[in-house]
């Protein structure tokens, strides 16, 4: 029985090792974009969720009518978000930085550049200037075609309609 010089009829040594640029060639195109939208939104999330547990400690206040607020929960939850937000912005220049190959990677960028000017949709888009009606319309445009919701209601139009 011929086991081309390798035990048990296990591969001969290098028959099925790729060239690592052959995997790479593989992945799809805007796989780090893929990746850096993850980190994103995940850390986005962790900001969010220190946004809400501030919301119910100031309800919590409110309701009990007290006029302080206990300076170690506040500064606790104030160097969580710095960390949190340090650690967002390599992640955005990244975004920035990684040319889109797709309408997958597009759509990503996309949805960045919309958190980033979120200011443009504080308004009804008749309100708005020119200029920031351009870039919401080109990002909301790019963002339907890849199929991204907003990273926020569109409730500015929703109101003023």
């Amino acid at each position: 029985m011929k086991t081309n010089g390798s035990r048990r009829g296990d591969p001969a040594p290098n028959e099925y090792q790729a060239d690592p640029r052959d995997i790479i060639d593989d992945l799809p195109d805007d796989f780090r974009l893929i990746q850096l939208d993850t980190k994103f939104r995940t850390l986005l999330s962790e900001v969010c969720a220190l946004q809400r547990e501030n919301d119910r400690e100031i309800d919590d206040l409110a309701q009990l009518a007290l006029a302080r607020i206990s300076s170690d929960d506040d500064a606790t939850l104030t160097r969580a978000a710095e960390s949190v937000l340090c650690r967002l912005e390599p992640i955005e220049r990244e975004i920035m930085a990684t040319p889109a190959r797709t309408i997958v990677g597009l759509g990503i960028k996309a949805w960045h550049a919309a958190y980033v000017v979120s200011e443009h949709w504080d308004a009804p888009i008749e309100h708005i200037d020119w200029d920031a009606r351009a870039i919401r319309l080109l990002i909301e445009a790019v963002c339907e075609v890849a199929g991204v919701r907003l990273p926020f209601p569109n409730l500015a139009d929703l109101q003023g309609a």
